[in-house]
């Protein structure tokens, strides 16, 4: 514990060392970061104020483009900040609660997908029972068990950091805390750490990658026989899920699912979960998504709101 204390700020290497680069990024970053926040709002006021917020599926996404918000804001700033800045610095307090705060929010997210796959599953194949099964409680005690999963994700993560000794060096080949780039830094042994680092992130994000699959296979399996225009319908619906699914889940899986190892690319393939999937959650559900082009029609033009309502 003593040792901890000779370390109270981290470096943070950041993405490039160029400063034609940094500025680069920071154009680019802002672009994103701007894109993020319209897009994620946009999602969230038009089905807010729809009745399509009573449709389980969209409570789900307004759910996610919450997390979304949350979830890239607790990177963003800060990394935008350091490519400016000529010392990229971080306090120990500071990078013990990013880390915190960044793998609640991964968890919820990684969550709510999850129940979002559930929900596609029941209304596709399960339809006559649909309404009971995904009732407004149930929805609300799913959230409830996705914030709770989160955080004790985190908490677990948190627990397996806080106790770290630091003696030197201070410098972290990142742009935000992370475990194992920290874990690279401890003046002790971190092999059990590391295993059961992989048991907390990255088996979680496998079962729920299986898991979301299973359930998209299950689906396809389920609507073989369907009329072209349901089956048009639902493969375009879960395609939409497919695509978000493995633009996050992927580059998490390479980063947290091997042993306890850093290499330069990891910080390039964080971006996908940390910024590029953020911004294009909002395209990929609006695009492809004729309910969702019609909320925000009728939102945005003030036009009544919808009165149907609809399983997919």
């Amino acid at each position: 514990m003593e040792n901890r204390n000779n370390i109270t700020v981290f470096i943070l290497l950041g993405l490039s060392q160029n400063k034609n680069t940094e500025i680069l990024c920071f154009v680019l970053f802002l672009f994103c970061y701007i894109a993020i926040w319209m897009g994620n709002m946009l999602i969230i006021i038009s089905i807010t104020c729809s009745l399509l917020v009573d449709q389980p599926m969209y409570f789900f996404l307004n759910c996610l483009s919450l997390s979304d918000l949350c979830y890239t804001s607790t990177v963003m700033p800060k990394l935008m900040t350091d490519l400016l800045a000529k010392r990229k610095t971080i306090s120990y307090n500071n990078c013990m609660t990013q880390l915190f705060i960044l793998h609640f929010l991964g968890g919820i997210e990684i969550f709510i997908l999850t129940a979002m796959a559930y929900d596609r599953y029941v209304a596709i194949c399960k339809p006559l029972h649909y309404s009971i099964i995904m009732s407004r409680q149930k929805c609300n005690r799913i959230i409830a068990a996705c914030c709770t999963g989160g955080f004790v994700h985190s908490a677990t993560q948190f627990l397996l950091t806080i106790f770290l000794p630091f003696c030197g060096p201070n410098e972290i080949d990142h742009y935000f805390c992370d475990v194992y780039p920290l874990l690279k830094l401890a003046c002790t042994d971190t092999y059990r750490i590391g295993l059961l680092v992989i048991v907390n992130s990255g088996l979680i994000a496998l079962v729920s990658f299986v898991i979301l699959m299973v359930s998209y296979l299950l689906i396809l399996y389920t609507i073989r026989a369907s009329p072209a225009g349901s089956r048009a319908k639902a493969l375009s619906t879960c395609s939409s899920h497919i695509t978000v699914v493995i633009l996050f889940f992927v580059p998490v899986l390479f980063i947290y699912i091997r042993p306890t190892t850093t290499f330069p690319e990891d910080k390039v393939i964080a971006l996908f979960y940390t910024i590029i999937a953020p911004m294009f959650n909002p395209l990929i559900y609006t695009l492809r998504n004729s309910k969702m082009k019609n909320a925000l029609s009728k939102v945005w033009c003030q036009k009544p709101f919808l009165t149907g309502r609809q399983i997919i």
